[in-house]
């Protein structure tokens, strides 16, 4: 695997590309605002935002990794932006951060988030719109909002309670206590707990497998899934098998069968 020149689309925000087999990669998205503990402004929102949009029409990136830089992943909203803001103001902030997170969350590729150290409000909101979690020993995780007089804006109430459960989801928010990462495992929010110097080369690991998987099954079974979710059950199913077909009628699904029929590597192009 090789690693590309790390590029600042935003002085906050670093973009690193990982080469992996046939010209595919793997993106890195890295929030570097160490001073802030990752705190997200409005400018740095928008310009994730545009990342993620070039993700969405790239064929040649087949997963995504974004972690963050220091003791922060994303610590939330910069709330000294916000201060003195007006109402009309914060609700176009708060806009904007809504449609950028549901941009990730609806990405065709697989999304992980490699969380290192404080992901609270915004940045825990974030990470549940990835499809994995992987997090740090030192990783911490709160929605932290009801201490300010607000609540979460980002997703958290709804996100939450969908990976964790209802009740879980209204102690945390009422309460705005912190989950450290033990009790997030054990609450299925996360797939793995690491240590520190071991985090992004494992979730780039982990992201390699993703994207050395078929690329258009590995995006039906995204899209099947997360609709299947919020729809009725026959209708998911019937959702499932139509995927199914398409696959098989497809050139990967054909190479694959192929491959695995003559005992070789097989060798996917997307098509």
């Amino acid at each position: 695997m090789t690693s590309n020149t790390i590029e600042y689309p935003h002085p906050n925000l670093a973009v690193e590309d990982h080469s992996v087999d046939d010209g595919a990669a793997i993106r890195v998205l890295r929030i570097d605002r160490v001073e802030k503990l990752g705190a997200l402004s409005g400018d740095l929102v928008v310009a994730l935002g545009a990342q993620i949009a070039r993700i969405r029409s790239s064929r040649a990136i087949r997963a995504v990794v974004l972690t963050g830089t220091g003791r922060g992943f994303i610590a939330g909203a910069d709330v000294g932006e916000y201060f003195q803001a007006s109402v009309e103001e914060f609700s176009e902030y708060q806009l904007t951060s809504r449609r950028v997170f549901e941009s990730l969350e609806a990405l065709p590729q697989p999304t992980v988030a490699a969380v290192n150290g404080y992901a609270f409000g915004g940045g825990f909101e974030l990470a549940l719109c990835c499809d994995f979690i992987i997090a740090s020993e030192h990783a911490r995780f709160a929605l932290p909002e009801v201490k300010l007089g607000l609540i979460p804006g980002g997703g958290g109430t709804q996100r939450l309670a969908q990976s964790a459960g209802v009740r879980f989801t209204k102690e945390i928010v009422m309460t705005g206590r912190t989950i450290r990462p033990d009790e997030a495992l054990r609450r299925d929010l996360l797939i793995e707990v690491t240590d520190a110097e071991q985090l992004l080369p494992r979730a780039i690991h982990f992201a390699t497998t993703l994207a050395t998987s078929a690329p258009r099954a590995v995006r039906e079974a995204k899209r099947v899934i997360d609709d299947g979710i919020v729809c009725d059950r026959r209708a998911a199913l019937t959702a499932e098998q139509s995927a199914l077909g398409r696959l098989f009628d497809s050139a990967d699904g054909r190479e694959g069968i192929d491959a695995f029929v003559h005992k070789r590597h097989a060798r996917f192009t997307g098509a």
